[in-house]
């Protein structure tokens, strides 16, 4: 499937709010509302659109801890990076993990209840020898800006 600008237009709705109708949606990107359900529906079948969810807000549900983690891996073998997803992956307080390029491996960012949970995630993970090397731990004290949309319409110009 070949997006155009109005699929794009669609997509980039979509993500800033999940709840709109139909109706609404369809005037946004002018289009009347049953071929706007069409792409809508032709998008989610072809894996567009990967799903729907709530925006928690977490502070209002008590206190949190969120922690930047660069993690760097002893080898660098196909297989090391492979046990040491497989053990991440399982870590609910894992909320985001990339494999990126520079001084270390994989930047990890965890959301816990305070210091002490995060400090015992860590232990472990460095106990269970899955090939961590070193670590180092940014706590973050304030979130200025957190976008959850991507920029869709400056990333895919039509």
């Amino acid at each position: 499937m070949k997006l155009d600008r109005i699929d794009i237009k669609i997509l980039y709705e979509l993500q800033k709010n999940g709840r709109i109708t139909n109706v609404e949606l369809a005037e946004l990107v002018n289009l009347s509302p049953s071929p706007c359900l069409m792409r809508v529906k032709k998008l989610q079948q072809e894996g567009y659109i990967g799903g729907y969810s709530a925006q928690i807000n977490i502070g209002k549900l008590g206190q949190t801890l969120t922690v930047f983690t660069e993690i760097t891996l002893k080898n660098h073998r196909q297989i090391d990076f492979a046990r040491f997803l497989a053990v991440v992956e399982k870590i609910d307080q894992v909320i985001e993990c990339h494999l990126v390029s520079g001084g270390y491996d994989y930047l990890i960012k965890f959301v816990t209840a305070g210091i002490g949970e995060y400090q015992g995630i860590m232990e472990r993970l460095t106990d269970m020898d899955i090939g961590i090397d070193k670590y180092f731990s940014f706590v973050v004290l304030k979130s200025p800006i957190v976008k959850v949309h991507m920029p869709l319409t400056s990333l895919f110009p039509l």
